[in-house]
């Protein structure tokens, strides 16, 4: 029997709370209250679960006792018990025009934080707060913004989808491709929110799950496969990105055989079922990337031409600075540091408070000799880094040039 601790109840509520808050928002069509219950709920299992146990079903506990703590509430008040009437009426059965093409409460959940009344920022901000159990000052650091600002922002939102009369559920087939694009904006905003350190598995887990739900969903759009098979791809590769210190380990030095197989094959497949289709995007390009990487038995290995051949593809569809980083590195890789340094000079204001930039362009000076530029650029790198693994493994880079230069090859971590 596992020791019930904090931390280990934290984490169940960090996987729990998502669903719990979903289905409270279902019962009840009140977000605050859904939110102050689950919250209860978790107030009460700290106090509980380390003397009585952990319950045989922790989420269905969580989402029972929120469920109970919300009833509470709403007898308290002459709006909540007519409220509570209706709920005893309505919760045990939903219609299918509130239901839409699916049953998923977390799948309504995410198209209600993908309104286009609200704001991408509100949207992610959202996603991650209720459905990813992220805390007002976690989501805030993900946006590098002040935790009051953040409240306000999410405040704001939930007033919105309150005032407006945003309705709960999963959009009609008709209105589906219209609210796509945020949708799948969000899923991978989401997950790259978990991907800071090890400790982040259940928000990756949540966007594959709920992209591989759309995917059901909307079998003929092709960016949502090509979503998919981007986010199953990655993750085939997260067990060997982190050392078992939780140091962060490159590309290059990864075990290979600690790859996911099952996840690189299901990615790949999707891959190829999307290039039959012949209708590019985005995402279907970054999947194709990742599904380069995947095959190559090492990095020396990789086929880099084909890599700057999709990005070229990539940059067509989405001229974005990021985009066109990534493009750089691989320009690295077949034509050299130099010619790569040449072309992060055309957008370095766009990217300056983007550690990853200053990371690669610390990378490529060290290989062409610059190290006191290198250094410069490592630094600022680490001061703008997210997570502890990033900021100790720039910290190292930084002090390696201290003791000695090396003109080793750029890092990847891609």
């Amino acid at each position: 029997m596992p020791i019930v601790d904090d931390a280990l109840i934290g984490r169940i509520f960090r996987e729990e709370s998502g669903r719990s808050v979903a289905t409270l928002i279902r019962v009840f069509g009140d977000i605050d209250l859904a939110e102050d219950s689950v919250q209860e709920a978790f107030t009460l299992a700290l106090r509980r679960w380390p003397v009585d146990g952990l319950p045989p079903n922790p989420g269905g506990w969580i989402t029972t006792t929120a469920r109970h703590r919300a009833i509470d509430h709403l007898r308290r008040e002459a709006r909540g018990r007519e409220l509570l009437g209706q709920v005893d009426e309505g919760t045990e059965e939903t219609s299918a025009e509130e239901a839409g093409p699916v049953l998923d409460d977390r799948l309504r959940l995410i198209f209600t934080c993908c309104h286009p009344a609200l704001s991408t920022e509100a949207q992610v901000a959202l996603t991650l707060r209720l459905l990813g159990g992220l805390t007002t000052d976690e989501v805030a650091r993900a946006f590098l913004v002040a935790e009051s600002t953040m409240a306000k922002r999410i405040v704001r939102a939930k007033h919105k989808i309150k005032a407006a009369r945003i309705p709960y559920r999963v959009p009609s087939d008709a209105e589906l491709p219209e609210r796509l694009r945020s949708v799948l904006a969000v899923l991978y905003l989401t997950y790259n929110a978990g991907t800071g350190g090890p400790s982040g598995n259940s928000l990756r887990q949540e966007a594959i799950r709920l992209t591989r739900a759309i995917a059901i969903l909307m079998p003929d759009e092709a960016e949502v496969a090509g979503l998919l098979a981007l986010l199953l791809l990655t993750e085939s590769r997260w067990a060997a990105r982190f050392a078992t210190d939780g140091s962060l380990v490159l590309l290059r030095d990864q075990d290979r055989a600690a790859w996911d197989p099952m996840m690189i094959e299901e990615g790949r497949a999707i891959v190829r079922a999307c290039l039959r289709r012949n209708r590019p995007g985005p995402y279907q390009i970054q999947a194709a990337i990742n599904a380069v990487h995947a095959g190559a038995a090492s990095l020396d290995a990789t086929d880099w031409n084909q890599i700057l051949a999709l990005y070229d593809e990539l940059v067509a569809l989405s001229p974005t600075p990021v985009v066109a980083l990534n493009r750089a590195i691989a320009v690295g890789e077949v034509e050299g540091p130099a010619a790569a340094l040449a072309l992060l000079g055309d957008f370095d204001v766009d990217l300056d408070g983007y550690h990853p930039f200053h990371s690669a362009r610390a990378d490529l000076l060290r290989r062409v000799g610059r190290s006191r530029d290198a250094a410069r650029a490592y630094a600022r790198a680490a001061a703008l880094a997210m997570s502890d693994a990033e900021r100790a493994f720039l910290a190292g880079r930084l002090a390696e040039l201290e003791t000695g230069p090396s003109a080793q090859p750029a890092a990847r971590n891609d």
